[in-house]
């Protein structure tokens, strides 16, 4: 019968800490969750930030380097053009 009771104390020991320790640790657990969030959002930004950012300078640069190309390419139709010499001006004809 002293094992009985026995049990009996040691539950109640439990279900006593409990009560009185459960507020602290969850509120502990509150704040740990909360800061882990945080954590992680702000993560998420630089990590979002850094990926926009390399992204947008890969855009200016190889919009530099297509814009260089196109302008030291030769036009398809490259060589003589004939120009003709004379005045143009309708004062000059007169």
């Amino acid at each position: 019968m002293s094992g009985l009771r026995d049990r009996h104390l040691v539950g109640g020991a439990a279900a006593a800490c409990a009560v009185c320790c459960a507020a602290p640790l969850v509120g502990f657990l509150g704040v740990a969750g909360f800061a882990a969030t945080a954590v992680t959002l702000a993560f998420a930004g630089v990590v979002f930030a850094v990926v926009v950012g390399l992204a947008a300078v890969a855009a200016v640069l190889v919009r530099r380097s297509r814009t260089r190309r196109a302008s030291c390419a030769l036009p398809p139709a490259a060589g003589a053009v004939p120009v003709e010499l004379g005045s143009t001006r309708i004062a000059d004809q007169g």
